[in-house]
């Protein structure tokens, strides 16, 4: 039996509703082995989410999904067991957090011009961390209105891609993301590669210009995927010489498509990305 490893997790650091300690507490109660706290262009809750993991004996891999913009579409990029004192990764980590908060305010006024008052402050309402300010945050202020009964439902109208709200991240490119995951001595993995829009020549490219930045890894089984972006990205996987992620993408209790440690197993044929270190002494 493979272990139950789950390496992509949400807090109130970014976008989820739970403190690192209770993601921490979520994923133990789940039955994960080994678990990574990925915040959004931030390491704020790794020292919180080691030390809960420590208590609880549960294996803890510092983690975190960086905003890349390439080919004109919003890409993530999750950084795993890397040194979180990195000076480099976490200064252009920070370059990515001031240009969160502008692009809030613009997603506020466009809110505004479809009619919907007050959202940057609502947002902001909903957010432990101003700088991360996100399209989640709208969607709870929607859903707190009554003009949305639930996230998804808020994306697909107002703030998914392409959308009246959506102002895309002002990332850092592939290169920067990938090498500032390498320099802090982590892998580099595509997240939830089935969610972007790209034709399957700009899909092509991706993959071949991270796998040659040294990109090591894709997400093959995620509560972002369906089954049969599973079965599609395993196939990935091994055409490249990927090596295989898992995680739940989990943001909060209920919402999504799997909760912590409730994924199936990777595919056994795939070299899993934390083949080499998981049942090292924990980092954090």
């Amino acid at each position: 039996m493979m272990l139950n490893v789950d390496l992509h997790s949400h807090s109130t650091q970014s976008d989820g509703s739970l403190e690192p300690a209770q993601v921490a507490q979520r994923a133990k109660a789940g039955g994960v082995d080994g678990w990574a706290l990925s915040d959004h262009d931030t390491l704020g809750g790794l020292a919180e989410a080691a030390e809960a993991a420590h208590a609880l004996g549960l294996r803890f891999v510092p983690g975190v999904e960086i905003s890349v913009l390439y080919a004109g579409v919003v890409v993530h990029i999750v950084g795993l067991r890397f040194d979180p004192e990195n000076a480099a990764l976490e200064e252009g980590l920070a370059r990515i957090r001031r240009t969160r908060f502008e692009r809030a305010r613009q997603m506020g006024e466009r809110l505004q011009a479809c009619g919907v008052g007050g959202a940057f402050e609502g947002a902001l309402r909903h957010a432990t961390n101003p700088d991360l300010v996100g399209r989640v945050h709208f969607a709870r202020y929607l859903m707190e209105q009554g003009l949305c009964e639930t996230l998804q439902q808020a994306f697909e109208r107002y703030l998914g891609d392409g959308k009246r709200a959506c102002v895309p991240v002002q990332g850092a490119t592939l290169e920067e993301a990938v090498g500032w995951i390498l320099a802090a001595g982590g892998k580099a993995v595509i997240a939830h590669p089935g969610r972007y829009s790209y034709k399957p020549a700009q899909r092509k490219a991706l993959f071949s210009d991270f796998k040659a930045l040294g990109g090591q890894g894709i997400e093959v089984v995620t509560g972002s995927h369906t089954p049969d972006q599973f079965r599609q990205y395993a196939r990935v996987a091994r055409e490249y010489g990927f090596e295989a992620s898992r995680g739940s993408d989990f943001h909060a209790p209920g919402a999504g498509r799997a909760d912590l440690g409730r994924l199936p197993d990777l595919p056994h044929d795939l070299v899993p990305v934390w083949r080499d270190w998981l049942m090292e002494p924990a980092h954090g």
